[in-house]
């Protein structure tokens, strides 16, 4: 019987190809959906994540799908916001429920629906089991998911695996293309999640640690089925997933909602997810991160994607009710295999006997023994069986077993055939620039001192003399001498960092960003990111915001120049160094001392907008000095200018606050913005990007684009004592809200107002500036903590009296000073305060963010585009006054 095997094949890839009839049939199956859902028209020119994230009468609306074009955007909006229920994309239909088809019997998550020759079935029944989905027929979430992620570029489909892995869904890994004829291996879309876990050494204290999860190495398990199974891999994955107290539904099911509908495309998708621990004994089903690999379909129809399980895992789950000769053949050809196997049957499906004989016979083909065969009786028996699998997964962990990281997938992947998303040519390009920067990176310091050399004493000295002429212009009567002796210091400065050329790395980073494909531009910046975070120099990792007491210390620094944290580098400091670069020759052209036909670096703002405009956050506050290069700046702003040409129309909206208080994550998740989160991560300077109102919706809004400005961590909570420091920390606070029509303040707890903010607030009520405030209270720690009641809002914005009256005293007031929640702007029972719930619903790593949460930043960011509408955030500004702002001394 051995013997046998040769001439019975399953097929791979080619195989499935060369079919004449079969192949058309998917052909057809796919388009139809891609037609049906609207996305025909992306298969040349692919949706782009700009694309998704124009600013919209949907965005304003917490709207339902009518038609099943409306189902991606739906699901791309909800998945932007961090909803864990976007997989629940269904349609509101006007048709009368009793006027409708009548439900069509579905092919079960787990389970296939096969023609027995034995019974009288005609082809017309036959074939209504696959009818395609009609507009009334709501389509199955992984259809959905494989279609718009076949419709998206590179970096939108990237964005969409970020935000699913903060939702906890599973990641699609091998993305089935039915109409191709290949099978895509998602590699680069997955680079960007990053994930932060309680790393316990056998000896020693436990620390947390944090990577890419493409680059860990962890023990994988696949599930598979063959044939049939009662019994659902997801809903199993889910409870091994699990702890005891919570169930998460990280893999889609039959059991959810639209979990039974037929799934067309999405056969042969493979998903991915992860086990992270937190350190605490009572969530962490397992100690150490495991990789956990879901295929859809079973194995005898998806043959190419099951070799790829057993190559890359370290164990594979069959879920079967039926072992005949035709699986025994199946599995027989794995004999060769080092992966280990283990069966989960039902006894209540198939034929008992039969599947003992095969059994038998697999045992010494596959090198199995009695105990991988596990029989899951019934329903009431789940949690005992599913400790029963952690049990095996935790004993193949510990014994020497297959560990690979999803980069070294990738490797197995080629081999088979698989395409891999990564080994496009522009990508490639990107990467190779990435490396011949970061390859000369030994120490981030020293790379620093000898490569980024503009922004070391001179650069510092430069901004500190600036700094002062600029207080000089405020003084009553300056002295002319010393005003003459600073402005010959700071033009020597700016001729010592003038008379430098751009080091190496700094030119091939030039060289990167200066490609005239603009993909290439993007792949090159991400490969950057992710290679200067991989070079840093090891440091102690904290923990992301989410798992500390967030409540920053708030002691002040003497001097404004102290880190409040270690910076890493990032490409930040590449983009700094150009500005400092164009900062020193304008300063010299404006003094006469370089003629404008001199200039070298004069296409500088050109470049940096060009990222700008692709996404990328661009500096407004050097966060080495925390000061602005003004010349800098409105070069910027005046090529920004240029490229919208008559889209200039701006909205500004700023966002400060401490540290640590989640402002950073509220502006990604309300405008699936980029800024850096993390304490550990995140630096320190003021940054802006860009986002495109919609041509349809510019005219009712009343602007083109919307300039979102993040403060960093520039606002330590100095207080008046602190000197210098509170006096920077004030200047700035009060720059970014005189930039802004719209400011949101983000507070941790009710005491927390930065003094700093409070007299910036205090010196713009002086100005007769009032632009649209909004206050946002995130209970960082307690998701169970109620919101505040109206009349309870008004405290959230009374900061304590001393601070009060030291306000005043200093803006010279007297006793003429109110409280910020008695201020004109300010009408704290008009929805000015905002509570907004916990992130997490759970504890992380393996919490996902809460419903909760992303609704309250949903309805801000609907009042928010409400109050631009109705010109409730003071006069929208054009890039022009934008400018003239910026210039202000």
């Amino acid at each position: 019987m051995e013997g046998d095997d040769c001439g019975f094949h399953y097929g791979d890839g080619t195989n499935e190809a060369q079919d004449n009839d079969f192949p058309t049939v998917e052909r057809s199956r796919l388009q139809e959906m891609l037609s049906l859902l609207g996305l025909e028209t992306y298969q040349e020119q692919k949706l782009s994540l700009q694309d998704s994230l124009q600013i919209s009468f949907d965005s304003m609306k917490n709207w339902a799908p009518q038609v099943p074009k409306d189902l991606p955007w739906h699901f791309l909006r909800k998945l932007q916001a961090l909803n864990a229920e976007a997989r629940n994309t269904t349609m509101v239909l006007d048709i009368p429920l009793d006027t409708r088809p009548a439900e069509k019997e579905s092919q079960m998550e787990e389970e296939m629906i096969y023609w027995d020759p034995a019974e009288d079935i005609t082809a017309d029944d036959i074939y209504s089991f696959s009818e395609l989905p009609t507009p009334d027929t709501p389509v199955n979430p992984l259809d959905l998911l494989c279609a718009l992620l076949l419709s998206s570029d590179s970096f939108l489909q990237q964005e969409v695996m970020l935000k699913m892995s903060l939702c906890q869904f599973a990641l699609p890994l091998v993305l089935p293309d039915s109409e191709n004829h290949y099978h895509t291996f998602l590699l680069w879309a997955l680079r960007g999640v990053v994930r932060t876990w309680w790393f316990q050494p056998p000896r020693g204290l436990g620390s947390f640690r944090e990577d890419s999860v493409v680059l860990s190495r962890v023990p994988t398990f696949a599930f598979v089925r063959m044939d049939v199974s009662s019994n659902s891999k997801s809903q199993l994955l889910n409870a091994i997933l699990s702890p005891g107290c919570r169930q998460w539904d990280c893999f889609w099911h039959r059991d959810l909602n639209l979990g039974t509908n037929p799934r067309e495309i999405a056969d042969g998708l493979v998903e991915i997810s992860w086990f992270f621990p937190s350190g605490r004994e009572d969530l962490d089903v397992f100690p150490e991160p495991m990789a956990f690999l879901n295929l859809r379909g079973d194995i005898g129809s998806h043959w190419l994607q099951f070799k790829f399980l057993s190559e890359v895992s370290s164990a594979v789950f069959i879920l079967t009710d039926n072992i005949s000769r035709k699986e025994y053949k199946l599995l027989y050809s794995m004999k060769e295999s080092s992966t280990k196997y283990y069966f989960i049957l039902s006894p209540y499906r198939g034929k008992r006997n039969t599947n003992l004989r095969f059994l038998n016979k697999l045992i010494p083909v596959l090198k199995i023994d009695h105990s991988h065969v596990l029989v899951k009786v019934s329903s009431t028996d789940s949690e005992s069986f599913v400790k029963r699998i952690r049990a095996i997964m935790s004993s193949v962990a510990r014994s020497p077993c297959r560990r690979i990281s999803v980069e070294e997938m990738a490797h197995a992947a080629r081999k088979l055939g698989l395409r891999v998303d990564e080994d496009c040519e522009e990508c490639q390009k990107a990467k190779d620039r990435m490396e011949k920067i970061t390859r000369k990176i030994k120490d981030v310091d020293v790379y620093r001192r000898d490569e980024l050399r503009l922004q070391g004493d001179p650069g510092r000295k430069a901004a500190q003399v600036e700094r002062e002429l600029c207080q000089l212009q405020w003084a009553a009567d300056p002295p002319e001498k010393h005003r003459a002796e600073l402005r010959r210091r700071f033009l020597e400065l700016r001729m010592q960092q003038n008379g430098q050329d751009p080091a190496s790395g700094v030119q091939e980073f030039i060289a990167g960003i200066s490609s005239s494909s603009p993909s290439e531009r993007q792949y090159f910046l991400r490969w950057m990111e992710w290679g200067l975070a991989r070079v840093g120099q090891p440091r102690p990792r904290q923990p992301p915001e989410t798992f500390l007491t967030l409540r920053p210390k708030l002691g002040g620094a003497s001097d404004f120049s102290e880190q409040l944290w270690p910076e890493p580098l990032g490409v930040e400091h590449f983009l700094r160094e150009m500005g400092q670069f164009y900062e020193a020759e304008s300063c010299l052209v404006e003094a006469g001392r370089l003629l404008a036909g001199q200039r070298r670096f004069a296409h500088f703002p050109g470049l940096a907008v060009e990222l700008l405009l692709i996404g990328q956050p661009l500096e407004l506050v050097d966060g080495g000095t925390l000061s602005i290069p003004v010349r800098w700046v409105t070069g910027l702003l005046k090529e920004l200018h240029v490229h919208l040409d008559r889209r200039s129309r701006l909205v500004v909206l700023s966002s400060l606050g401490v540290p640590g208080t989640g402002k950073s994550t509220l502006l990604n998740t309300m405008f699936g913005l980029r800024f850096a989160t993390g304490r550990s991560c995140s630096p320190r300077g003021a940054f802006m990007q860009l986002i495109t109102v919609a041509e349809g919706f510019s005219q009712d809004l009343g602007c083109d684009h919307i300039l979102v400005i993040d403060s960093g961590g520039l606002i330590g909570g100095a207080s008046a004592s602190s000197g210098d420091r509170f006096e920077l920390e004030a200047s700035l606070a009060t720059l970014l809200m005189g930039l802004s029509n719209v400011t949101v303040v983000s507070l941790a707890e009710t005491k927390d107002m930065p003094p700093a903010i409070l007299h910036a607030f205090v010196r713009l009520e002086k100005t007769g500036h009032m632009p649209n405030y909004q206050f946002v209270y995130q209970n960082l720690h307690d998701m169970s903590v109620p919101s505040p009641k109206p009349r309870d809002r008004r405290q959230l914005l009374d900061p304590p009296s001393d601070l009060s009256r030291a306000a005043a005293q200093m803006e010279k007031q007297g006793c003429s000073f109110r409280t910020l929640a008695g201020m004109a702007f300010c009408n704290p029972e008009r929805q000015h305060v905002w509570h907004v719930p916990a992130l997490w619903h759970g504890a992380p790593p393996m919490a996902a963010v809460s419903l909760g949460y992303s609704e309250a930043i949903f309805e801000l960011k609907r009042c928010l585009l409400e109050n631009i509408r109705n010109g409730l955030s003071n006069q929208n500004k054009n890039i022009q006054q934008l400018i003239e702002l910026v210039r202000r001394p």
